[in-house]
Formats: C-alpha cells, structure tokens, sequence
C-alpha cells in the first residue's frame, strides 16, 4: 500500500510539474507573440493537406502523458483527407491567447509540423496544453469513444461555417490559389441520422423522432449476454424492433395508461465517414467495468442494403446507393479497462496501404495485421478492434 501511495505521489507531482511549466510556457509565448505579431484577423497558414500523402513519410507522435488514446484518434483525423480539407480553411484566430485556446487551430499547427517536418515522430504537447483548457486531462486512461466525441464537439463549435467554402464558388486566395470547391461540412462529413419509432401494443399509436450520433454504438452481446459473431450481426441486432413490457412500458396518452411498446430504429442518412463504436467494455451489475475480446471479423467492404431490411431504413433510393463502404481506419485497445493501451491501423488514401501509428512508432502492415485485431475470447489482453471507420467509397 504504501509503494502504491509513493507512485501515485510521484505521479501527482509530475503531472503538477508539467502543467505548471506548460502554463509558463504558454504565458512566455504570449507575450512574445503578442509584442511581434501584426493584425492577423483575416490572415491564414499556409495550405496543409494533411499528412494522407505521406509524401514525407508517416510521421508519429510522441506519448506524452498516457497519450496514445489521443495520438490514435489525431492520426485517424489527419490521416482524412477530407476532414483537412475543411481544417486548412480555418482563419488563425487574431490574439495569442485565442490561439492557444482553438483547437481546430492547434491541431493544424499540429498538422503542419507532422507535414513539414522531417522527424520520425513530433510532441503534441501544445496540442494537449489546449485540450487541458477543457478539461481533458493527460495522466489519465481516456476511453476513445468518449475522446473522439469530446475532439469532434471542440472542433465543431470553434470552426466557423463562414469560413467554410460554399459549392460552386471560389472564397479568399490562400497564397495565390483558389480555395478548392465542393468542401463538404464538417457535420456531413461525420453525422449519422436515425428515425426513432415508438409503437403502441394496444391501440397502434406511433410516435416519430429524427435524431442525430455520431457514432453507431454497436453491442457486442445479445440480450441473452451471448457474443455476436459477425459486425453484420452487430449491426441488424442494433436495428431490431425491441419489446418494452413489464418494468419497461411506456405512458400510451391514447389508451392512458403504461402499455407495452415497440422501439425500433431506422436509418436515414448515412454520413461520409461512418464511426462505428463496438462496446467491448461491459459493466457488470456490481459496477464492475471488464473487457470483452472475443473473436469478432469486420469486413473490408460494407453494404448496409445487404445488411439492413427494408423495414430497417428509413431513405430514398438515392441515399441508399451511397451506403457502400470500404474500411479506412481501426482503433485498437490492449490491455485491461484500467490498464491499457491504444493504437491505429489506417489506411492511406493515396498509396491504399495500411499503416500502424503506435505513438512515435510508424510501420506499413499487411491487412492481415489488421485482422489481428478481431479478437481472441482466450486473450483478454490481447489487442482488439475499438473503433471502426468507414469511408463511403465513391468519396475516395
């Protein structure tokens, strides 16, 4: 107990030391920056698009504080060529203090340093320094589905839409060129849309709701706690009706009282790219959170027409012809709920080579080291896929 307590002491007064030096850094540079720079309102960095090309080589990122949760989900994002090329449109924010606090900003400073750099591996120290501003902490296991949806919300709300290019026009020149058209919104690019329905058991009454997710929250187990074999199975399980009876009735107002219901989700639009959250941490009844890594195969090409029913899609013809999908990037989890460890196989949009980003360590791998993340029900600790990411196929 007490060499626990040690290393937890230890811990704290790194964690206090690094802080403390990050926030003195932070303020000597705003000043500095602050003193030189000019009128910067309208001015932009110069064009990055992104570290896709790998036209100097994959570059990695340095763990710098139980960091590879966090360095996995920048090279997913960095490595979509698409997302950057919304990134690049930023406009720098004006003051030195605001710059420090942007994260769409920090992140392509990030971006730049990763793609103009001739290091095997670069800090996102800076980058990390900003994300503490709201209270995402390093030192910490994150989970990746919770980070991913904490980035995305930051970067949302701090990219401005005016700044966006509009389809079919030519914005501001960026060091003599044009802005490139058809920049898709950073909303499209990820958002998923689901109609959710409620049906009345007794009198047929039916309520309807739109709803947006960023991720498809995929179950591993069915409702009889046995494990899924398949994605496609995950996916239809997802999709189908569920019965509320007994405890779980709902309030009819046509008949006035609790009666059973169906619930059922149906898909309306499919975003550019799909997340697709697989729950491999299960809680158990004494609040227990243990890992669930049974064998699970995910394709490389998904058709959600050849998965879904008709009765479990909720669009036009026209959406439904773009639910075609080749994977692009698998997040990994090994270890334990409480002592793991993250990285990324992604595949490179212009070489069509995959590639696994372990922190500062880049190497190529074959799709059957990507298959090694399917699980194994024997090896708990063993290295399973997290998050899946899908990339609508004719967007490539």
């Amino acid at each position: 107990m007490g060499k626990r307590s040690g290393r937890q002491g230890r811990r704290k007064k790194l964690e206090l030391a690094l802080n403390e030096a990050m926030k003195a850094e932070a303020d000597v540079q705003d000043n500095k920056k602050e003193a030189e720079e000019p009128q910067a309102k309208e001015r932009r960095l110069p064009s990055v698009f992104g570290v896709a090309d790998l036209k100097n080589g994959a570059v990695g990122l340095y763990n710098v504080g139980q960091s590879c949760c966090l360095n996995s989900l920048l090279q997913v994002f960095f490595m979509n060529i698409h997302f950057t090329g919304i990134l690049r449109r930023i406009i720098v924010p004006p003051h030195a203090a605001q710059k420090r606090r942007n994260v769409p900003y920090q992140m392509l400073l990030l971006l730049e340093e990763m793609q103009c750099g001739k290091q095997k591996a670069v800090s996102p120290i800076d980058f990390a320094c900003c994300l503490s501003e709201y209270k995402v902490k390093l030192f910490v296991q994150h989970d990746a589905a919770q980070l991913f949806l904490t980035l995305w919300n930051l970067i949302k709300k701090q990219i401005k839409k005016p700044e966006l290019g509009v389809k079919g026009r030519s914005c501001s020149p960026v060091n003599g060129e044009k802005c490139p058209v058809h920049i898709e919104d950073l909303s499209d690019l990820y958002t998923i849309c689901v109609q959710e329905h409620l049906a009345c058991q007794k009198c047929s009454s039916e309520t309807k709701r739109n709803t947006s997710m960023l991720t498809l929250p995929l179950p591993v187990l069915n409702y009889n706690s046995q494990m899924l074999k398949t994605l496609e199975d995950c996916l239809q399980y997802f999709f189908h009706p569920e019965e509320l009876t007994d405890h779980n009735m709902c309030f009819c107002e046509q008949c006035g009282k609790r009666t059973p219901f169906l619930q059922s989700m149906k898909l309306v639009h499919l975003p550019q790219t799909l997340t697709i959250h697989l729950k491999r941490f299960c809680f158990e009844k004494s609040a227990y959170v243990h890992k669930l890594s049974h064998y699970l195969p995910f394709p490389q090409e998904l058709d959600f027409n050849a998965v879904l029913t008709e009765n479990q899609c909720q669009a036009g013809d026209n959406e439904k012809a773009a639910w075609q999908y080749e994977l692009f990037a698998v997040v990994a989890h090994s270890g334990s709920t409480s002592c793991g460890h993250y990285c990324a196989y992604i595949r490179s949009l212009t070489e069509c080579k995959w590639y696994c980003f372990n922190d500062s360590e880049v190497c190529q791998v074959s799709w059957d080291d990507v298959k090694s993340t399917y699980g194994h029900s024997s090896l708990h600790w063993g290295e399973t896929a997290y998050l899946l990411i899908y990339m609508k196929k004719h967007s490539q």
